[in-house]
């Protein structure tokens, strides 16, 4: 028989998988010796039998918290329902993976109108008592009967106004009874039933809730967008209550041992007096600064000061630290790696390793590559002040442009239409999650830098400003204002989460500062990847921003954005015009000086790196307007009586658009087959290639290394024809100019064709680059704008695909047409160079498939740039460490990459 329950004196922190991240550091502080309420945490097991029988709980399960309970009875001294000194406990979720405020948490169960008056009696605050009791009740209502918590709240705005109480705090011993007793008859007027009085029955329904939030819409949502699995199941945490409720020398708080937005060795930490838990990570209170505690309990704070540093050290990692003060004695409620910002997790990943605390390789695994991608948010330049309406406190940095909704639902609606919104509210709460997956940035008006909001922006890399308390937020109305401005839904709204401003309209965006740390880590990757990571790149201007973020040249140059300028696109559209080679080839004489141009400019920008371009891809129609566009405009034309000639080109216009139209575009006449029926087409880019290639070599410029790229190819003649087209260009320039240069051709694997027949096209190709946008399309059958306008959004939802196969390389099936075309390429040619150039080359867990499947580099868009370079590092480390884990205890091997200590 299985073991479900384990009592903190069981565990440790190696047991998240068992006992959930909560739990499981929970009894690695009491293995510590720090002060820890008691308490035994349910297995994430049994969260997995509950819902594989039924939503049930098993017998020998109740029988074992049952068990558990009577032996925390005896360790407090007091029993559950006793009516004299009764005992209260928490009820908490916690998965292996944290999920910061997606499921359900209970406080003082155990409370009924008896043990309500016997804990009124032992401690001798009647006023504490009802305090638990209402809060008790009512978050009860909402997490286990399902109740809506909007009513409860009313009820205590009404009695806080009618008893002239400006806070919680304020109120009375009897107007908290009697909100108790008003909670209690809207239960029963609300949910049919009497509120549970058997403190026994409680504590199973609470459990049974718990386990339900594992599947909630916020939870569900929160593991999607984190893609964390839903097979882990939470575990359920019971725990003896410590009350921060308990009068003027109690207190709740949250700790942060470094700061959780800049990374700095700072302690961040807020505090309230005389609250509990809730009311700090809620946002319903604005908290004080913790080094308040320093004036008001001296001892306490430096005791929670001494402990949060051990708790760093002990874990080796910034901690985020929830404790509470009984009557002046500290307990600690949670501890976990704390969310950070990305400059955050960069700085301490560096500051860490620095100080000795962790290794470099270490140092690189700690940092997320979606962390590197927070860290090229552009920030804020504003020129006029006067458009700042409001400031808050800079919760989670990077700046947001938006239109203004107030609801969690319409932020859904609206991003999802591809509309830019700020989430507006007075705070945020777990509910809102679906919302602010959608929006851009979150604006609040309470809070504080470890609410709510804070915590899951941070977390989620989005723009947010909390506590911004010169707003005045009207939900109902829509509109939401300050002392001189307001503001209705929809209207576009900037917010500052670096500096905290809020700013009417939109705002001019500067590239982002990179910093020494961001630096210093990139350069730890460097010393330990084998992938090399070149950019995607189309003009000078790319080119140079690519090689600041690293890169190690081009991996793919598209040519026909070259065309696609003023003057370019009317030459282009006179070639396509033109009725024959001769026409075409007059016409492309005068195209070649500006494609000439544009390759130098690339390439002096990259000397010295290679400069990977693609021939002509996309088919002839693109650089023409649209049929119907064409028609209307003729009709307009002639009922104008307009010039005779300009007619004639529109009519010729038209009927070449329409002769060029196609059914399937993506499967027509494009890439090299463009190139094997007008070969002129691609002689005259190879020869600007090389042309460009020997000015630049007279010009003095070194480490020029042009590579031609044939696009779409699915046989092995269509490439042997246009590589012998490449090289017979090239040797008639290098005659020309007197100019010897390296000639290196290759070709595009986007055809799953080409894939399979691989060994074939390597007798033509010195190097393979991946084409994995279609490859994908391709391998699926999918048309991407059609599949992602109309049914992958439901594929994905509906857990029918794990994830886009657009945005994620697919390794079943994509992945293993990669894997072919890398074997039979080498075992052809056994020098065979491999990339990828697709966007999957920029997405961290393709980066780790292309890391295994052997090949040499990937190549992205400039700004994702570093994030390959981190994905390429870990992959790497992931790989050395299996080795090490296959290895432990035989002689260790050599490693591909430069050792990192």
């Amino acid at each position: 028989m299985g073991k479900w329950v384990y009592e903190f004196a069981e565990g440790d922190a190696s047991m998240k998988a068992l006992l959930g991240g909560k739990g499981a550091n929970l009894a690695e502080m009491a293995r510590l010796g720090m002060p820890v309420p008691p308490g035994f945490v349910i297995t994430t097991q049994c969260c997995l039998d509950y819902f594989r029988d039924g939503r049930r709980l098993g017998e020998p399960l109740r029988r074992e918290v049952l068990e558990a309970l009577a032996r925390l009875e005896t360790t407090m001294g007091r029993k559950i329902g006793d009516h004299r000194e009764p005992l209260l406990v928490s009820v908490r979720s916690g998965a292996a993976v944290s999920m910061p405020g997606m499921m359900d948490t209970i406080l003082n169960l155990g409370l009924n109108q008896l043990t309500a008056q016997g804990l009124a009696e032992s401690t001798g605050d009647a006023r504490f008592a009802y305090d638990c009791y209402r809060r008790f009740i009512a978050m009860f209502s909402e997490v286990v009967l399902g109740l809506p918590a909007g009513p409860f709240a009313a009820i205590l705005e009404q009695r806080k106004a009618a008893s002239g109480a400006a806070s919680d705090g304020e109120l009375t011993a009897p107007v908290l009874r009697d909100i108790a007793d008003a909670y209690l008859g809207l239960v029963k007027g609300r949910g049919g039933r009497d509120f549970p009085q058997d403190p026994v029955e409680q504590l199973l329904m609470a459990v049974e809730a718990v386990f339900r939030s594992w599947y909630n819409d916020r939870a569900v949502i929160y593991r999607r967008v984190h893609r964390i699995p839903d097979d882990l199941g939470t575990a359920v945490t019971v725990q003896a209550m410590v009350f921060g409720n308990r009068g003027r020398h109690s207190g709740t708080g949250v700790l942060f041992t470094r700061h959780p937005s800049t990374g700095s060795p700072e302690v961040l930490g807020e505090y309230l007096g005389n609250a509990q838990g809730e009311d700090v990570v809620a946002g319903t209170r604005t908290p004080h600064p913790v080094a308040r505690l320093g004036d008001e309990l001296p001892q306490v704070y430096l005791q929670l000061m001494e402990s949060a540093r051990r708790l760093e050290t002990h874990y080796r990692d910034a901690q985020d630290i929830e404790f509470t003060i009984e009557r002046g004695q500290l307990f600690f409620l949670q501890t976990r790696s704390a969310s950070r910002t990305a400059r955050a997790a960069v700085k301490i990943a560096i500051d860490l390793a620095e100080e000795g605390i962790i290794t470099r390789a270490e140092a690189i695994g700690r940092v997320e590559p979606e962390h590197i991608e927070g860290l090229l948010h552009r920030g804020l330049i504003l020129e006029d002040s006067s458009r700042v309406i409001a400031r808050g406190l800079p919760a989670s940095p990077g700046a947001a442009t938006g239109r203004v909704v107030f609801q969690a639902d319409e932020a859904e609606r609206r991003g999802e239409a591809g509309e830019r919104v700020i989430l507006v509210r007075p705070e945020t709460a777990p509910d809102d999650m679906h919302g602010i997956v959608q929006a851009q940035g979150i604006l609040t008006s309470r809070g504080g830098m470890t609410c709510h909001a804070a915590i899951v922006a941070r977390g989620m890399g989005k723009p947010a400003v909390v506590g911004c308390e010169a707003l005045t937020i009207d939900l109902a109305a829509g509109r939401a204002w300050t002392e001189d401005v307001s503001i209705s839904q929809g209207e576009l709204i900037t917010i500052d989460g670096a500096s905290g401003q809020v700013i009417l309209g939109e705002v001019a965006l500067v590239e982002p500062r990179l910093d020494r740390e961001f630096g210093e880590l990139l350069a730890w990757c460097d010393q330990v990847r084998r992938l090399g990571v070149r950019a995607n790149a189309d003009t000078p201007q790319d080119a140079a921003r690519s090689r600041e973020f690293g890169a190690e040249g081009i991996g793919l140059c598209r040519t026909e954005h070259m065309f696609m300028t003023p003057e370019g696109l009317p030459l282009m559209q006179e070639m396509i015009l033109a009725e024959g080679e001769d026409e075409r080839r007059q016409a492309l004489e005068r195209l070649l000086p500006m494609q000439r141009e544009d390759f130098k400019g690339i390439l002096r920008a990259m000397a010295g790196y290679p400069v990977t371009i693609r021939l002509l891809d996309p088919p002839l129609h693109e650089f023409l307007p649209d049929v119907a566009g064409l028609t209307a405009e003729l009709e307009a034309m002639v009922s104008r009586g307009g010039d005779p000639a300009g007619i004639g080109r529109q009519r010729d216009l038209l009927r070449k658009a329409r002769g060029l139209a196609e059914v399937n575009p993506m499967l027509g006449f494009r890439g090299c087959r463009l190139g094997v029926v007008y070969p002129e087409i691609y002689a005259m880019q190879a020869r600007a290639i090389f042309e460009a290639t020997a000015e630049l070599v007279k010009e003095g410029v070194s480490g020029i290394r042009p590579e031609v790229m044939i696009p779409l190819v699915g046989l092995a003649r269509e490439l042997a024809i246009l590589e012998e087209l490449v090289r017979r260009v090239a040797r008639e320039v290098m005659a020309s100019s007197g100019v010897e240069f390296p000639v290196v051709v290759g070709t595009m694997i986007e055809v799953p064709r080409g894939a399979l027949t691989a060994g074939e096209l390597a007798q033509h190709a010195e190097f393979f680059s991946f084409g994995t946008n279609d490859l994908t399309q391709l391998t699926y059958g999918f048309s991407r704008d059609d599949a992602e306008a109309k049914f992958l959004h439901h594929y994905l939802r509906h857990k029918v695909l794990p994830d886009n196969p657009f945005a994620v390389l697919d390794e079943a099936g994509v992945g293993q047409l990669v894997k072919i075309a890398v074997e039979l390429g080498r075992k052809a040619r056994p020098g065979l160079k491999l990339g990828i150039c697709g966007e999957h080359g920029g997405e961290p867990r393709s980066i780790g498939f292309f890391h295994r499947a052997g090949l040499d580099y990937v190549s992205c868009s400039p700004y994702r740039v570093p994030v390959a370079r981190l994905a390429a590092a870990r992959a790497q480390l992931d790989e050395q460490g299996g080795k090490s884990r296959e290895r432990r205890g035989r002689r260790p091997a050599r490693t591909t990459g430069r050792p990192v200590n």
